[in-house]
């Protein structure tokens, strides 16, 4: 299953860079939504093997996936691989310069189920399709709108 999407930022791609690698604000971010985070290995600059463990609540069932950064191309690109009991999947980043002001986002994230049950929770999400790439989207529009924003400011 893959979901990609793109967005334009009034902002320069080194400033978008960071802030899609501000590693620290997305755990908060998690927190705040009753995650649990615990950082393995790396620090807050986007680095090959920064590893994260995650905990989380999904459909009345706590989740634990495994997150590590594979790939950086500073301020091109980066790739997280993220892997559970039941799902891989895959989120690539890239950003292209339009201008100095300017910077195009786009976002592919793909996911393999590797169980019966992850199988059927995939036919879920794909009977539903447009609606999950429309929640897929809008969560990276809000990305770049706040991006936007804070550059700004």
């Amino acid at each position: 299953m893959e979901f990609t999407t793109r967005e334009d930022i009034e902002a320069p791609i080194e400033y978008v860079f960071g802030q899609v690698t501000d590693f620290a604000s997305f755990e908060r971010s998690i927190m705040r939504r009753g995650g649990d985070v615990e950082r393995l290995s790396g620090g807050d600059t986007a680095v090959v093997g920064t590893k994260w463990r995650v905990k989380f609540l999904l459909r009345g069932a706590e989740r634990l996936v495994n997150a590590e950064v594979v790939g950086v191309d500073a301020p091109n690109a980066i790739t997280i691989d993220v892997t559970s009991k039941n799902v891989d999947a895959t989120f690539q980043v890239d950003l292209v310069a339009l201008s100095p002001a300017r910077t195009r986002l786009n976002v592919r994230a793909t996911a393999a189920a590797k169980s019966i049950p992850a199988k059927l929770l995939f036919q879920s999400v794909k009977f539903a399709r447009n609606k999950n790439k429309n929640k897929f989207s809008a969560m990276v529009a809000n990305f770049a709108k706040d991006v936007e924003t804070r550059f700004r400011s």
